[in-house]
């Protein structure tokens, strides 16, 4: 399967990326691509949350039930971006122009990328190991790494979101990075002119 993006990880950072990008669905620039989340949520810090801090949250709201709810959002409001269940990316393969990802089950190709995993210093994604470095806001005894990048860009076609990205571990953070992003990769669509999008009554 061939995706003009895919976002790795269906936290926080990537289902909210990938919310956005599926709310620019009517844009003339988006109707043609292809978005994917693979939406491992298994070592998601999510999700042991409990949330009263957060705006637009219920307090006592739980991590558990918004990766429930989100899910259940982007399906219902957006269908066309396509959910992939019960995979772990292994390897990132750049072929200069798209990138060739492969999970413990398939393989698929995509011209961007989206990481949007845990920040453990168990990351064992090859083709993305020689951009770790150890995490610049959280403690040092935490042992927790990022992903070398500027404004969340790592290269050309791969972007990084969340606590990944060198943000510290909080969830509105980690959300709004993810949204970042994807206004900036509709941006790009859009031929660099800035691009947003905004529902209203």
């Amino acid at each position: 399967m061939n995706f003009d993006v895919l976002i790795i990880g269906g936290g926080a950072a990537g289902m909210s990326c990938a919310l956005v990008l599926g709310s620019a669905k009517n844009k003339a620039f988006v109707t043609d691509k292809k978005i994917g989340v693979i939406m491992h949520q298994k070592a998601s810090a999510l999700a042991n949350g409990l949330f009263n801090n957060v705006l637009g949250l219920k307090a006592g709201t739980t991590g558990k039930e918004i990766l429930e709810s989100g899910k259940k959002q982007l399906a219902e409001s957006y269908p066309h971006v396509t959910q992939i269940e019960k995979e772990k990316v292994t390897k990132v393969e750049d072929k200069k122009g798209y990138f060739i990802i492969t999970t413990n089950k398939n393989t698929y190709e995509a011209k961007t990328i989206v990481v949007a995993v845990g920040p453990s210093n168990l990351f064992a994604i090859e083709g993305l190991k020689q951009y770790i470095e150890p995490h610049g806001k959280l403690p040092i005894k935490k042992e927790r790494i990022q992903l070398k990048n500027i404004e969340h860009k790592v290269t050309d076609g791969i972007y990084v979101a969340g606590v990944l990205a060198g943000w510290r571990s909080q969830f509105a953070i980690a959300a709004g990075s993810g949204a970042h992003i994807a206004t900036d990769i509709l941006t790009d669509w859009n031929d660099g002119n800035p691009a947003m999008v905004h529902d209203s009554i």
